[in-house]
């Protein structure tokens, strides 16, 4: 791997050690270009994945589970609006519970009026609510999103990245307690250790991966024409609503995902993590440069 070392360290460290002296910072190539170009094309496509899908799924905001569902099924989840002495309210129901969400969920203003809409036109693609228009969208960006995970995954396992650099091993899972409270100490890694994923971030990056795989399953198995192909696909999902309710629940979980590498991001260094991710090139920063150079003698 490739490294431009940019500081050195005094004499001091040099003497202890009987060598030149280690550098206090230095540049890695850490992401290559096949990487880069599928992640940057992965967020354009989830972006717009995402605000398709919420429109699409004002058509009927509901979730059931099952092989079917209309307005007098149980429903687990609901966006809606009542009407009460005050007037109209949004309603967002999870499970026995109900929330007040007017102005954002169920009742909000879109063009200058209040309307009853699951999710506000802010977050939705196009803004107006058209299910056509939106599944034109949602389609085209989901077959780029097929397409985008073919190649990295194509890339991944032919590079190796895909086994050195995501998948975890025993001695990654056995670190798992001592990373997740170097996260809540917001301690990040440092030195020879920065130079690779840390084990939460393998999870997660496979948990994405799982995720990507099992919306694009049953987004496939939502579709007449993929069921007259493959009817066994729906059957697999315990049918067309649990598919639907199991392609919401992702989603969700992917924007969760989504939330927390951006608060990561930023606090492990916004410059040095978006450059790495356009240019290749990450930063490592040594805190103690005679222990890491110890450790490289080791290897």
């Amino acid at each position: 791997m490739p490294t431009v070392e940019l500081q050195s360290s005094g004499s001091d460290v040099a003497d202890e050690i009987g060598k030149a002296p280690a550098p206090h910072a230095e540049l890695i190539y850490r992401h290559r270009a096949p990487v880069r170009l599928t992640h940057w094309i992965n967020v354009l496509c989830i972006l717009f994945l995402l605000g398709s899908g919420l429109n699409i799924f004002n058509a009927h905001p509901r979730l059931y589970w099952g092989k079917s569902g209309a307005d007098a099924d149980h429903a687990f989840f609901s966006l809606g609006a009542v009407t009460g002495e005050s007037g109209p309210r949004g309603i967002t129901q999870i499970g026995p519970w109900q929330f007040d969400t007017t102005g954002v969920l169920g009742w909000s203003k879109a063009y200058g009026e209040y309307q009853a809409r699951g999710w506000p036109d802010w977050l939705t693609i196009p803004s107006f609510q058209d299910l056509a228009d939106a599944r034109h969208w949602h389609f085209l960006f989901a077959w780029l999103l097929v397409l985008n995970g073919l190649l990295y995954l194509g890339y991944s396992i032919y590079a190796r990245h895909l086994q050195r650099d995501v998948w975890p091993t025993l001695d990654d899972l056995r670190g798992i307690p001592r990373s997740v409270l170097d996260h809540l100490r917001l301690r990040h890694p440092t030195g020879e250790a920065a130079k690779r994923y840390n084990v939460l971030q393998r999870l997660a990056y496979l948990g994405v991966i799982i995720l990507i795989s099992l919306m694009v399953l049953t987004g496939l198995s939502m579709s007449p024409g993929f069921n007259a192909v493959f009817p066994q696909l729906l059957d697999i999902f315990g049918g067309r609503q649990s598919a639907r309710s199991i392609h919401f629940i992702s989603a969700s979980l992917i924007v969760l995902f989504v939330i927390v590498h951006v608060v990561e991001v930023m606090l492990a260094g916004p410059f040095n993590e978006i450059r790495s991710m356009l240019t290749g090139y990450y930063r490592i920063h040594r805190e103690n440069p005679a222990a890491d150079m110890r450790e490289e003698e080791k290897v």
